[in-house]
């Protein structure tokens, strides 16, 4: 998206500074920016896998420390 904003006549740095983040916040380009900063890569059908197995095992270990009485 291309976003321009073009000077007034007389019109303050100031002024066009506000009138440029005011446009900027409406067309949501800040926003989008933002979403994909932090945004989640998909893991491989592989990597699933392994956590699924992983939380599994946890699982398992957890329900046997329970049933010994270490865990509450």
């Amino acid at each position: 998206m291309n976003l321009q904003i073009k000077r007034k006549d007389k019109e303050s740095v100031q002024s066009l500074i506000r009138r440029f983040s005011q446009a900027v916040q409406r067309s949501g380009v800040l926003l989008r920016a933002r979403k994909n900063r932090f945004r989640n890569r998909e893991k491989s059908r592989e990597m699933q896998k392994r956590a699924a197995l992983l939380r599994e095992e946890k699982r398992k270990e957890y329900e046997r420390l329970k049933k010994l009485g270490k865990v509450k």
